[in-house]
């Protein structure tokens, strides 16, 4: 039997393992691979490998395919539904045709919608935790989030979440709905949640926070040793902090955590992730692959010293990581 930790995630009680496992590489977005090429037999027997790990939280959206990601996760959990919990996201517009607008939609019709839709693509009746996947700047949150609470009262719904908003949003939407989880790029690459003021309105609110990206989107493996080792039309190409000068600067800090990793018998990823998990929030680092969720699995069972913590921290302190995690058009999406 498996020994997942698992944790409390919020003060409205779902109970998840701290460890998840993100979907998004298991399907092209739009055409794109979005971190290379994903096998569908390999990415449902990776799903099914987790639930035995005791990883049971999966992640995923609506925009990842779109729609293709949500029918491979009905596809790998049929006939084991209640033994998941299955976070999705809606938010980024997709139309009739299934294309995306690339436009945000938060109005409530929309929000009615969305929820059916992906019910439908995951042949489930209940979604486990629904996120904001970004605010939509042309509708009030609190409309947003106030049809999202009416989708609770109906029963399709049993948690609300928001990804990638403010303090202040978050704030906002918690009055007219507890709020149950916050998901945020969070990992040794990227702690701006430390110091804008997120962390602390979830601690002051009783919401958790998700951890998506915990391994900086791959890097922190250092499987990648040039900026050309992207394949083609992988989407972290379009990614400033992955691009040129920016790439090497930050190989030179990974290479310092290696030599940190090594010396407590782990590799880079391990140690990226259990430090993530110390912060007392869930993660969900993406894979495909059988051999990786291994990997990250026992990740959970590492602990660290005082000292370790300190030095690992000091590698790479808040803003230390060269260039933004998004690029422009795509930064302009969050922290609305």
């Amino acid at each position: 039997m498996s020994t997942m930790k698992r944790m409390k995630l919020g003060s409205q009680g779902l109970d998840v393992s701290v460890e998840g496992l993100g979907c998004m590489g298991m399907t092209a977005l739009a055409g794109n691979n979005i971190y290379g090429k994903a096998d569908e037999k390999e990415s449902i027997a990776t799903i099914h490998r987790a639930l035995e790990l005791g990883i049971n939280f999966l992640d995923t959206a609506d925009l990842y395919g779109p729609l293709l990601n949500e029918r491979l996760i009905a596809k790998a959990i049929k006939g084991n539904r209640d033994k998941y919990i299955i976070a999705t996201k809606f938010g980024f517009e997709i139309d009739d045709n299934e294309q995306l607008t690339w436009g945000f939609n938060g109005k409530p019709d929309y929000v009615r919608k969305s929820v059916d839709r992906s019910l439908k693509n995951l042949g489930t009746d209940y979604i486990d935790l629904y996120y904001l996947h970004r605010a939509d700047p042309g509708t009030p949150i609190e409309e947003t989030v106030g049809a999202m609470a009416d989708q609770v009262k109906a029963g399709k719904v049993k948690y609300i979440g928001l990804s990638e908003v403010s303090a202040q949003t978050i704030s906002k939407a918690h009055q007219v709905h507890p709020i149950t989880a916050v998901q945020t790029e969070y990992s040794l690459f990227e702690r701006e949640p430390e110091v804008n003021g997120i962390f602390d309105v979830l601690k002051e609110s009783g919401i958790g926070f998700v951890s998506y990206s915990p391994l900086g989107r791959g890097f922190i493996t250092g499987d990648l040793k040039s900026p050309d080792d992207f394949e083609e039309n992988d989407f972290r190409r379009t990614i400033p902090r992955y691009q040129g000068e920016n790439f090497y600067r930050n190989l030179d800090l990974l290479k310092e955590i290696q030599i940190l990793a090594a010396s407590k018998g782990v590799t880079s990823s391990q140690l990226a992730l259990a430090w993530v998990l110390s912060k007392g929030v869930a993660a969900i680092p993406g894979t495909k692959r059988v051999k990786y969720i291994e990997e990250n699995a026992a990740a959970a069972n590492i602990v660290f010293t005082p000292e370790e913590m300190l030095q690992l921290e000091s590698i790479i302190p808040v803003g230390v990581a060269a260039g933004t995690r998004y690029n422009e058009q795509q930064m302009k999406a969050v922290n609305l």
